[in-house]
């Protein structure tokens, strides 16, 4: 099954890439490798705000972590020129979890975006991954990841 048929089956429209808030670019290619810049999680285009342990639950956070990888997908499609079936591996993920002290379940809500990038690319969705508890995300959002796909 291809990319496209999988992200048709699972529902999912790939939105465009969104105006960065500050100064950077959504993304850059250097040889074979797209780093994708960080974006936090949202929900009703607004920052989906949040702290784990404190006023989010592990569940509802994983799944703003697959939002983002949607939003990831989106902005990765452009940087291919449109065309996922480019990515010939995704290679890392890192993600940044607004965290209470006390919150010890980055890896768990990470999972919202390993999982589907797992289900969108198959065998080359599988990636290495770093899950970070931070003090605080831009705009207050309970989460923000960022990709690294070989092309």
């Amino acid at each position: 099954m291809s990319v496209y048929d999988k992200i048709k089956q699972l529902g999912i429209t790939l939105p465009p890439v969104a105006t960065p808030a500050a100064a950077y670019v959504p993304f850059v290619q250097t040889g074979n490798l797209v780093f994708i810049s960080g974006h936090i999680a949202k929900k009703d285009g607004k920052a989906w705000v949040g702290q784990l342990g404190k006023t989010m639950q592990t569940e509802e956070a994983k799944q703003a972590a697959r939002a983002i990888a949607v939003d990831l997908m989106g902005t990765l499609q452009a940087a291919v020129g449109g065309d996922l079936n480019k990515v010939k591996r995704i290679v890392k993920v890192m993600s940044l979890v607004n965290s209470s002290p006390d919150f010890t379940e980055q890896h768990l809500v990470t999972n919202g975006a390993s999982e589907l990038l797992g289900e969108v690319f198959g065998d080359k969705g599988k990636h290495a991954r770093s899950a970070f508890g931070v003090a605080q995300i831009p705009m207050g959002a309970c989460v923000e990841i960022e990709l690294i796909a070989e092309v």
